[in-house]
C-alpha cells in the first residue's frame, strides 16, 4: 500500500508585506557576500569598518559589563547616562536645551517612528537612491512609498561632487497627495554622499509645513562632513522642530556598527507615541553598549575625536578618488559619509561572461560590479538596488564604494583597481 505524499512546505501563507517590502527577494548584500566571492576579494561594498572603535570608548563597555545594573533592562527611553550625554552634546547643535525625559529616545532603529505614525495606505516620500531599510520599514507598517529621484550630475561634467545630485522641488510637490504623511530626508546621504544645502532643506521644510508632513531626518553621518561643507539640521529651520524627528547613530559615530545603539531627537509630540511603539518592538536597546556610547560622547569634544576622525576619513577618501582620477573614471566626490559613487558604465566585460543567475536577473550595474569583484578583486555595491524598479535605470551607471576601511586595506584595493584600465572603453 502506498500513501501519497502531500506538500507541507507552505502550509501557512506569509504576509504580503514581505513581498511589498522586497524582504523576500535575495538582496544585494546576500549576492555580494564573502561566501559568494573569492576569499581574497577586498570588500568595499558593505559599510562596516574593519578596525575597532577607540579603546577609550570600548573601555566604557568593559566597565559596564563588570557592574550589575547595565547588564539588565534599561528604561525604554534609554539609560539616563546616555540621554544626559546626548543632551550635553546635541543641545548646542540644536540651539535648545534637550530634555532627557521627553526629547531624546535611545533606540535601535527608525522602525518605531513608522509604527507610531502610519495608518494603512499613508504615503511616505523617499528620495532615490534610498537606504534600503526604509522600504520594508514603511510597507511593514502599512505605508506606501512614493519615490522622488535625486537627479545625477550631467554626463558632460568632468569632476562632479555629490552636491551635483539635485532635487526638483516641483517633483516633490507633485508627489504629494491627501494621503502623504511623512517625508524622509537623509543628509549626509547614503549612498550618494550628498550634504543637502540650506536652500534645499528650506524648500523641503516649506512643503512639509504647507501639507502638514512629519519629517524624518536621517543624520547618522552628521560626524562625517568634509571640505568645510555645512551640515544643516532641518529641525533647526523656522517652524520645523515641532514636525521633525532627527536620527543619530553610535555605530556610525564610533566605528561600532554592530552595537545597534542609536537615538531619536524631537519634540514630545513625536517621541511619546514613538516610545510607545519602541517599548512593544524591542523594549530597550543593548544596555552595556549604551554606557559605552555615553562614554564616547562625554569625551569626544575634549579629545577632538570627531575632527580627527573626519580628517582620517578624508585621507581614506583620497586613496580611492586618486586611483579613480588615475584611471580617468568619473565619480561624485562625496561631501559626507564614507561612500563614493563611481560611474562604471564604461567597464567592458565579455558578453558570454559566466554571471550567476542572481546577477543576471538584476539591473545592468550588477554585472560590472560582479565582474570587478571577480576579475579585479574588489567588491562594491550596485546602486540600482537603492531605487524602485521604475527608476532603477538612473542608478545602473554607478557602483558604491565604501572607504570605511583601514588605510592599508584601501591602498591594496587601489592597487588592484588600477587593473580596471584594461577593461575600460
Amino acid at each position: 500500500m502506498t500513501t501519497e505524499k502531500t506538500d507541507r512546505s507552505n502550509l501557512i501563507p506569509f504576509s504580503s508585506r514581505l513581498r511589498e517590502g522586497r524582504a523576500l527577494a535575495q538582496d544585494v548584500w546576500s549576492i555580494f557576500n564573502a561566501a559568494n566571492l573569492p576569499a581574497d576579494c577586498i570588500n568595499l561594498g558593505q559599510g562596516y569598518m574593519n578596525f575597532a572603535p577607540p579603546k577609550w570608548v570600548t573601555q566604557g563597555a568593559e566597565e559596564a559589563l563588570q557592574s550589575v545594573a547595565p547588564n539588565h533592562y534599561s528604561h525604554p527611553k534609554g539609560r539616563i547616562r546616555l540621554r544626559e550625554a546626548l543632551s550635553n552634546f546635541y543641545s548646542p547643535r540644536f540651539g535648545r536645551k534637550l530634555d532627557v525625559d521627553s526629547e531624546i529616545l535611545v533606540t535601535s532603529g527608525q522602525y518605531s517612528v513608522f509604527t507610531a505614525f502610519l495608518e494603512q495606505g499613508d504615503e511616505v516620500i523617499m528620495f532615490e537612491p534610498f537606504f534600503d531599510q526604509y522600504l520594508p520599514s514603511v510597507t511593514f507598517n502599512g505605508g506606501k512609498p512614493v519615490y522622488v529621484p535625486l537627479h545625477p550630475p550631467s554626463k558632460d561634467k568632468a569632476h562632479p561632487s555629490s552636491g551635483d545630485w539635485t532635487i526638483d522641488i516641483k517633483e516633490v510637490r507633485a508627489a504629494i497627495t491627501p494621503r502623504t504623511k511623512i517625508i524622509i530626508v537623509n543628509t549626509p546621504h547614503n549612498p550618494v554622499g550628498k550634504v543637502f544645502t540650506r536652500k534645499e532643506l528650506e524648500d523641503i521644510a516649506a512643503v512639509a509645513e504647507e501639507f502638514n508632513l512629519l519629517v524624518m531626518s536621517d543624520e547618522v553621518y552628521d560626524c562625517l562632513v568634509f571640505d568645510n561643507n555645512e551640515h544643516v539640521r532641518i529641525a533647526n529651520l523656522p517652524g520645523m522642530w515641532d514636525r521633525t524627528v532627527t536620527v543619530g547613530s553610535a555605530g556610525k559615530a564610533f566605528a561600532a556598527t554592530g552595537w545597534r545603539v542609536g537615538w531619536l531627537i524631537g519634540p514630545p509630540s513625536i517621541l511619546t507615541p514613538t516610545l510607545a511603539a519602541t517599548t512593544r518592538i524591542v523594549f530597550c536597546t543593548n544596555s552595556p553598549l549604551q554606557e559605552a556610547a555615553a562614554c564616547g560622547l562625554e569625551q569626544a569634544e575634549e579629545r577632538k575625536f570627531f575632527e580627527t576622525q573626519r580628517d582620517e576619513y578624508a585621507e581614506r577618501r583620497a586613496i580611492l578618488t586618486n586611483v579613480f582620477d588615475e584611471l580617468g573614471m568619473v565619480y561624485s566626490m562625496p561631501e559626507g559619509t564614507y561612500f563614493v559613487l563611481l560611474d562604471i558604465s564604461g567597464v567592458q566585460f565579455p558578453e558570454d561572461y559566466p554571471f550567476p543567475p542572481s546577477v543576471l536577473g538584476r539591473g545592468r550595474d550588477f554585472r560590472p560590479c560582479w565582474f570587478i569583484a571577480l576579475e579585479v578583486g574588489v567588491s562594491t555595491i550596485p546602486v540600482s538596488e537603492f531605487y524602485c524598479e521604475e527608476h532603477a535605470n538612473i542608478g545602473e551607471a554607478y557602483a558604491r564604494f565604501a572607504f570605511c576601511k583601514d588605510v592599508d586595506t584601501l591602498k591594496r584595493a587601489a592597487d588592484r583597481l588600477k587593473n580596471l584600465k584594461k577593461y575600460l572603453k
